[in-house]
Order: structure tokens, then C-alpha cells, then sequence
């Protein structure tokens, strides 16, 4: 299929701005900031709605699983449609899914809310990552995709102090108010921007067999992670789930391979480099489920309040700020897969301080401060180089949708990676046993952190000695 990138007569030569990147920040941080602020507020929802642990672990994981399943299409519809026209439309979602969780009393509006916040930021996320490589070339690119990391995993950091404090001091419904005047102000400080889209002369069937393949397995497993143990794991209802999600892939797979114009464009996977970046991605993104499990466990098994518990995090929010620059300047200098490594390394070595729960008082809230901060460095020092890894090397045409599933690997990771954990704090803290479903929430964590690692020494190519 040809292609070629269109744009209006200004938009030629247009150069991305400050102003349109703090506009981008600001809707990427819709979903890393005031969606996963939730992370936090948990036992505080769950109070007010009145739901149980399996619709609350439900309505959390939605955001990232519905980001994850439909992040790709938006990708595709960017390139085609436009990546502004997408961002505004997230940024419009956002509004709405926002402004259903700040009148919800129940369960309809607290999930639909999280379905339409999902569905937010699988528009925003690939379109304004291509609207980066579109409109900033060279080191302004490094230096605006560390901005765009800043917006999403330092959003990520933020999320659960933030959380904790608007949840302890103004109610956790005020989190997603100021989600909405975020949104605004994005829209505002976007606009004027040109338009980039890409005009094909294909009349290719949309994919749709395909997209419902994946919707309807990704939301079986989604259920069978986030309810297995309430409603057991040998229950009719989990198996025939289960039996849906491997047949649910195994046709997907099939279908895909078939289609001129699959969903999923398996050809991208073809460059080791990207390969390699998006795998890594997934799980470093799965291992959000650290802070759930966490977050969850200093509150019930240590009794600190939501406030304090965000407190714990200042380090993670300091430290993935500060380094995320400084992985910017060590992919200039050294490359992309050194850094991507140290970082995972030292994000495992951080979530396994914080697996050591045998220790008690003072001296393991120190050990979690601890483990929070180096989380946060190796995230903050992964970031760019695994970003810039996987967008350099594909063309402009096809941005959106290798934006798309890049992004897909996050969303999916961390909505899995949540669900996977949380699922297990809550079997193995059984009777009230919260240090024993902790250890075992976080060790799966690290198994995220030692898969992520493999994936990159044995994936991503060398890098050329110059």
C-alpha cells in the first residue's frame, strides 16, 4: 500500500512548539495522572460505592484494558483521519468518562466512566505520540519524547501521591474535576495546531472480525484475573472463560495472518528493536500492579492512611522527573539498550525492597520509601530510550499505528499487570493475612521486572560501535 504523509500548505514546514508540547503533557497525564490515581483511592471508592473487592478490581483494570484493546485502531484512525482530530476526541472522552465517575453512587457509571477513560487515552496516546514524531526532528525529538515520558511515567508517579492527598483532604471524586480542567486547557493550548494524517489510495476492508477477536479475549482473561478467586478458579464460569481466551487468541492469530489489512500490523514486529521495546514495555508496565499491591497493603496490613501511603512515594514521583532527562542524555551518548537495562535492573532491585515484609515498623516503611525511589529511577531511565527505539525506525506513514501498539504493550501491561496482582494479594491475603499477599503481589512484580530484562539482552539487537 503507498502512502505518503499530508498536510496543509503551513504545516510543510511547521516545527513543534513548547506550547503544543505542554498541550500534549497535559493530555497524556489525563490518563497516567487523574486515571491512575485510582490506584490509590481504592479502599476510599470502594467504601463510598459500596462495591466488592472483584467490581472495584474490575472497574480499576478497565481503563488500562480498554486503552490497551482499542489503542491500535485509534492509531490507525490518526493516520488516516487525523492526529489531531483523534486528540481531541480523547480529550473529549476524558471530559465525559470524567465527569461520569464524579456523579457515580454504584457500579454502571463507575465502570462506564473507566471504559470511557480508557477509551480516552487510546486516542490520545498514539496520536500525539505521532503528532511528536511528526512536527520535532532530531535531539527536539529526544528532548520532546522525554516530555511525553515525563507526562506519562512521571504521571505514573505522580498519581499515587496526588491521589492520596486530594482523597484525604477534598474526597476522591475531586480528582477527576480537575481531570476535566485539564482536558480543557490541553484542547486550548493545541489548538491552531496543522493537521497530519496520511492519504492512502487503499479501500482495504476494516479489520473488524479481528478487533472483536481480541475485544472478546481480552476481556474474558481481563475477568478471569480480576474475579478468579471469588468466584474459584475450577468454576464453570472462570473455565469456560479461559477456554474462551486461548481459542479467542489462537483465531485472532490465525486471522490476522490471513488479512491484507489485519489489526495488528505483524510486519513491525519484524525489526528486533521494536520487537524488543514494545515486549519490555508490556511488562515494565505490568509492574504498576507493584504499586496496588503496595498501596493496598500499607493501608489494611499497616494502617497508614491514604495520604501517608502517597507520601511513600515522593521518591518514585523526584527520581523518575529527575531521570528520565538523564536517559535522554545517555541514549545520545551511549545508545538506547544499555540505559533500557539499567533501568529494569534497578526497578526490580526497587520493588524487591519492598517485597522484604518480614521486616516491621518504621525501619519497612523506610525500605518501601527506598524501594518507591528506585522504581522510579529505572522506569525514569528506561523511558525515552525504549520509546525513541521503538518509533525511530518506522516510517512516518505508519507512526500512528506503531504508536498504537507500543502503547497497546503499556495499557495491556499495566491493566493485566494490576488485575494479575491484585488478584493475588487478595487470594493469599485470605483470613486477613496481608503481609503473605503482599510478598506474593510483589514477587510476582519482580518476575515482570526478570522477563522485561530477558526480553531486552536477548531481543534488541547490539548497538554499532561508532
Amino acid at each position: 500500500m503507498k502512502a505518503t504523509t499530508h498536510t496543509a500548505a503551513n504545516a510543510a514546514t511547521y516545527k513543534g512548539t513548547n506550547k503544543l508540547l505542554i498541550g500534549i503533557v497535559l493530555s497524556v497525564l489525563t490518563y497516567w495522572l487523574f486515571a491512575q490515581s485510582l490506584l490509590n483511592m481504592a479502599p476510599a471508592v470502594q467504601s463510598d460505592l459500596g462495591v466488592s473487592s472483584g467490581v472495584l478490581n474490575i472497574g480499576i483494570s478497565m481503563t488500562g484494558l480498554f486503552s490497551g484493546i482499542f489503542i491500535v485502531v485509534a492509531g490507525g484512525l490518526a493516520d488516516k483521519l487525523g492526529r489531531m482530530k483523534l486528540t481531541y476526541i480523547g480529550l473529549i472522552l476524558s471530559v465525559i468518562g470524567s465527569g461520569a465517575l464524579v456523579i457515580a453512587h454504584g457500579p454502571v457509571l463507575f465502570v462506564g466512566g473507566r471504559i470511557l477513560q480508557g477509551l480516552s487515552a487510546a486516542c490520545i496516546m498514539p496520536a500525539t505520540m505521532a503528532l511528536v514524531k511528526t512536527y520535532y526532528e532530531g535531539k527536539d525529538r529526544q528532548r520532546a519524547l522525554s516530555y511525553w515520558s515525563i507526562g506519562s511515567w512521571g504521571g505514573s508517579g505522580l498519581c499515587s501521591f496526588f491521589g492520596g492527598a486530594i482523597a484525604s483532604s477534598l474526597g476522591w471524586r475531586y480528582v477527576f474535576i480537575f481531570s476535566i480542567i485539564v482536558s480543557i486547557l490541553s484542547a486550548l493550548l493545541i489548538f491552531g495546531t496543522p493537521e497530519s494524517k496520511v492519504e492512502s489510495n487503499s479501500n482495504s476492508k476494516f479489520d473488524s472480525i479481528g478487533l472483536l477477536l481480541f475485544i472478546v479475549s481480552m476481556v474474558a482473561l481481563n475477568v478471569v484475573v480480576s474475579k478468579g478467586s471469588e468466584l474459584g478458579w475450577t468454576s464453570p464460569i472462570v473455565l469456560i472463560l479461559a477456554a474462551v481466551v486461548i481459542i479467542g487468541l489462537i483465531a485472532f492469530y490465525k486471522v490476522e495472518q490471513a488479512m491484507d489489512n489485519s489489526f495488528v500490523e505483524f510486519s513491525l514486529f519484524e525489526n528486533r528493536g521494536y520487537l524488543g521495546a514494545t515486549i519490555s514495555n508490556f511488562l515494565l508496565n505490568a509492574v504498576a500492579g507493584t504499586l496496588i499491591v503496595i498501596n493496598t497493603y500499607v493501608q489494611q496490613g499497616r494502617g497508614l492512611s491514604s495520604a501517608k501511603t502517597g507520601m511513600l512515594s515522593i521518591g518514585y514521583l523526584c527520581l523518575v522527573l529527575i531521570t528520565i532527562r538523564i536517559g535522554e542524555k545517555l541514549l545520545q551518548t551511549i545508545g538506547a539498550k544499555k540505559p533500557m537495562l539499567w533501568g529494569t535492573i534497578l526497578s526490580g532491585t526497587g520493588v524487591g525492597l519492598m517485597a522484604l515484609t518480614m521486616v516491621t515498623g518504621t525501619a519497612y516503611f523506610v525500605l518501601v520509601f527506598i524501594g518507591y525511589s528506585l522504581f522510579g529511577m529505572g522506569l525514569g531511565m528506561y523511558a525515552t530510550p525504549s520509546t525513541d527505539t521503538a518509533i525511530s525506525s518506522v516510517p512516518n506513514e505508519k507512526a500512528g499505528v506503531a504508536s498504537g501498539i507500543y502503547k497497546m504493550a503499556s495499557s495491556l501491561g499495566g491493566a493485566l499487570g494490576v488485575a494479575i496482582s491484585a488478584a493475588v494479594y487478595n487470594g493469599f491475603s485470605a483470613g486477613g493475612n496481608y503481609t503473605q499477599g503482599a510478598t506474593f503481589g510483589l514477587l510476582t512484580n519482580i518476575l515482570f521486572c526478570v522477563l522485561a530484562l530477558g526480553s531486552i539482552v536477548f531481543i534488541i539487537p547490539k548497538e554499532k560501535q561508532v
